[in-house]
């Protein structure tokens, strides 16, 4: 064995040791900071970078820098297939370069610090380029092959550490987030009893579906269920975006097609590309009458003393966000004292190894004319007895009083 070999060694495992430690103890800037410093030491580099793709995957962001830490302050952004960066990302292949100015780069940074030869490799996670790692010196040298396979290695460890830190946080923001928008109780109506729940899918993690209960100028009452295609952060953010719009139109009509109406046309114009299904139903002053609209959701269960339950033969729309030209329309229903609706989001009774009218057929079975704390309680217990949903699930029973 030559004393390369045993120097090279010698790299790997300092490299596997940094990275074990890191992996257990730190988060995603301090964890980024220790090995950007390990691999500017490994491969005797004057700068080290993280720059990862952006959600739209069409931008790399430069995250974490050491010894460049002006581009990440300056919130460098470099176009996928363009520049240096962007070449890396585009080909998910190593690039050296001994070049650089702005015919090799897209950062002024890189040509104001003088750097004067890089090697990129790309950071691949699950089959999927989730950014790129690079090293610059600031004197002429030529990467060789052992270069690239060391800084490839590196790459191939911060990857998934980033991308499970990540997830983490987007996961938590996302739940933070959702719970922020989410009412933490029913508002207090004189003749009506509510009840919700909301539990976050055990597969997929938060993601954007909500329930609404609020009283407008008219006297009425809106009630909204909905849910946004997706799941994470994303998904969060588009579901507060959504309800509040949907509460703003509710305030100019006691039209509840008209509302998801106007959803609609806000989702195309300001939220392209995303879909959501939803019901929104606006309870008259007497409570006597109920009208509700749904965009490719869910019917909700009916039950009421002596009528046994029913899912409402409510006349379906298309969801939001997919075609506005067709029109939508309501669906009138009379609510009797002791009247109980429940609204859900497909979480509910979706699973895998069944079809779904199966999950509907046992969650009419679980309704009856109670009290909705009670109606929640059991229907959780009867749609969730073989354990976690894999999607979240939203839950919002009305009841009139008698």
């Amino acid at each position: 064995m030559t004393a390369a070999d045993l120097a090279g060694g010698d790299q790997l495992r300092r490299l596997q040791q940094i990275t074990d430690t890191a992996l257990s103890r730190l988060g995603v800037e301090d964890l980024l900071a220790e090995l950007l410093v390990r691999a500017r030491e490994l491969l005797h580099a004057d700068t080290a970078t993280v720059m990862l793709l952006d959600p739209t995957g069409t931008e790399l962001i430069a995250t974490a820098a050491s010894g460049l830490e002006r581009e990440v302050q300056q919130g460098i952004r470099v176009p996928v297939g363009r520049g240096f960066a962007g070449t890396v990302a585009a080909r998910a292949q190593p690039l050296a370069i001994e070049r650089i100015d702005q015919t090799t780069v897209v950062s002024p940074v890189l040509i104001d610090e003088h750097i004067a030869a890089m090697l990129g490799v790309p950071m691949i996670t699950g089959g999927q380029l989730i950014g790129v790692l690079y090293v610059g010196a600031r004197t002429y040298r030529r990467f060789t092959a052992g270069d690239i396979e060391l800084l490839q290695l590196a790459a191939d460890r911060i990857a998934p550490a980033t991308q499970a830190r990540l997830h983490s946080l987007d996961r938590a923001a996302a739940y933070a987030l959702q719970r922020s928008l989410l009412p933490t109780r029913p508002p207090d109506i004189a003749g009506l009893e509510l009840a919700v729940r909301y539990v976050p899918g055990a597969d997929v993690g938060v993601g954007g579906d909500w329930y609404d209960v609020f009283d407008l100028p008219t006297g009425s009452i809106g009630v909204a269920v909905g849910d946004v295609a997706g799941n994470g952060l994303r998904a969060a953010v588009v579901m507060g975006r959504i309800r509040s719009a949907l509460r703003a139109y509710a305030l100019e009509t006691d039209d509840p097609a008209d509302v998801l109406t106007r959803l609609d046309r806000k989702i195309h114009r300001f939220e392209p590309g995303a879909m959501a299904t939803a019901i929104y139903a606006v309870i008259d002053p007497t409570l006597e009458t109920i009208t509700m609209s749904a965009a490719g959701h869910p019917p909700p269960v009916f039950a009421a003393p002596g009528i046994p339950a029913e899912l409402l033969p409510i006349r379906p729309n298309l969801p939001l966000g997919t075609d506005m030209a067709l029109p939508r329309h309501n669906t009138g229903l009379a609510l009797p004292p002791g009247g109980t609706l429940l609204f859900y989001t497909d979480g509910l009774v979706e699973r895998r190894a069944h079809p779904i009218n199966e999950g509907l057929d046992r969650l009419v079975a679980a309704v009856a004319p109670a009290g909705p704390d009670e109606v929640c309680t059991t229907v959780m217990a009867t749609m969730l007895q073989d354990g976690a949903a894999g999607d979240d699930i939203a839950l919002l029973a009305v009841r009139r009083t008698a």
